[in-house]
């Protein structure tokens, strides 16, 4: 608990310094943290210390920790398959990983069926890399446009990821790309979207996310070791 916790008071620390160095407020900045290889006792501490929202990759995990911690805001960040939309709509507080037009008539009809509304960003593939997924930049308006027809899915912004071997400084320009996406997109109007979040930036690189204009960071190692 108390590795945790000094651990937890650095990343805020670094937080704090890089909204500064951005322009922006730390309050305003949400810390995810990534609970996929963490057990269910240690993602209760970090509630414990003030941390409350929590991402999962998986579906099954999502469940089981969310039914263990249900005050927690629950985010889906892995990637998503419609056999398991059932699980997770009406259950998480937003999903980081809607990545094409299929799927995003997939989550509007079954958040139709259960009469609520899905919150989605929009993953955009900035580094190009053909092993990641995620809607190229060329096509982000085009899917955007679309979007007007989808009556209970809700847009609320972009995730990205820098490529696996980036390290702080090298994850910049990807970051700094989507953040000049969106600033270009907001001058239009699209129905049901609202681009108001900017999901990048993790435990190698997050520093450098929020000074790019980040202001939902997902963090796993640099917080649970």
């Amino acid at each position: 608990m108390e590795r945790l916790r000094q651990n937890f008071i650095t990343i805020q620390q670094k937080v704090e310094k890089a909204a500064r160095k951005s322009g922006s407020r730390a309050e305003d900045i949400t810390l995810l943290a990534v609970t996929k290889t963490v057990d269910i006792e240690t993602t209760q501490q970090a509630y414990q210390l003030g941390i409350r929202d929590f991402g999962e990759n998986r579906t099954r995990e999502l469940n089981r920790k969310q039914a263990a911690l249900p005050a927690g805001r629950w985010h889906m960040i892995g990637r998503l398959q419609s056999n398991k939309l059932k699980d997770i709509i009406g259950r998480v507080h937003l999903i980081h990983s809607l990545d094409s037009w299929h799927m995003a008539e997939e989550i509007d009809k079954r958040a139709r069926y259960l009469e609520t509304e899905a919150a989605v960003l929009l993953q955009v593939n900035i580094s190009g890399e053909e092993q990641k997924t995620g809607v190229e930049p060329a096509d982000v308006a085009t899917l955007l446009d679309s979007l007007g027809q989808l009556l209970s899915l809700r847009l609320y912004g972009f995730m990205t990821m820098a490529p696996l071997a980036s390290v702080g400084e090298e994850s910049r320009p990807v970051f700094a790309e989507l953040y000049n996406l969106r600033e270009k997109l907001k001058e239009q109007f699209f129905a049901n979207v609202e681009l108001k979040y900017l999901s990048m930036g993790m435990s190698q690189d997050y520093e450098v996310a929020i000074e790019e204009g980040a202001n939902i960071v997902r963090i796993g190692s640099a917080l649970f070791g």
